[in-house]
């Protein structure tokens, strides 16, 4: 098995990385430093031209985008558990893993870079200011899905959408949200990130999982 992850710490790239460590795979965990604009090195662009992560490398093939990634994956380690292996549960799960990724996800971007979409500096502070408060009401739908979790997003077994829940979550301290205000979410972060494939990321990542700052 030939399989090469590009990461950045802290990124949505994690889910990916920590799906990898849980299924015990043989891989080369490849970091990309966003600050210092690895990004966009020529032959990073040469995999991925839009200078995103996380890009899989699986032999001659080249995958992008977090859910093409994800679904990549889970057919290729199919006993890892990434999602449910089919039926209406499978289709719940990927429907909330879209929604995370298409959704959730973008409207953190209008936080954490609001120079993206104008360059006007009092439009930016009311482009983070109401980002903020949409991506409160995102993570309080999370809360309501990890309250429901028996012990996991999807049941038995963690899996993408632990993951998920683990990195918008500890974004949200960037957006002046408390974790610990989502106890649902924030205990099941915290269980996730004690499964031991899950530290492994979570150290060479060298994350800090609650980020809040009052």
């Amino acid at each position: 098995m030939s399989l090469k992850l590009f990461f950045a710490p802290g990124a949505c790239s994690f889910v990916p990385h920590a799906m990898l460590e849980m299924a015990g795979a043989e891989f080369e965990p490849a970091m990309v430093k966003l600050h210092k604009g690895e990004q966009r090195n020529p032959d990073y662009l040469a995999l991925n031209p839009r200078g995103q992560v996380p890009v899989l490398v699986d032999g001659d093939e080249v995958v992008t985008q977090i859910v093409a990634i994800l679904l990549h994956l889970d057919q290729k380690l199919p006993m890892a558990g990434i999602l449910p292996p089919a039926g209406v549960e499978r289709s719940r799960a990927v429907q909330k893993l879209v929604w995370m990724n298409n959704t959730v996800h973008p409207t953190f971007t209008h936080v954490f870079m609001p120079e993206k979409f104008t360059d006007d500096a009092e439009a930016q502070k009311a482009i983070r200011a109401f980002g903020a408060a949409r991506y409160r009401e995102m993570l309080q739908e999370i809360e309501t899905m990890a309250e429901k979790a028996s012990p996991w997003m999807v049941g038995e077994r963690p899996g993408a959408l632990d993951a998920y829940a683990l990195t918008l979550l500890r974004w949200g301290g960037y957006a002046g949200i408390d974790p610990t205000t989502l106890p649902a979410t924030w205990g099941l972060v915290q269980r996730f990130a004690a499964l031991p494939a899950v530290a492994r990321a979570i150290e060479r990542e060298r994350l800090q999982l609650n980020v809040y700052k009052a």
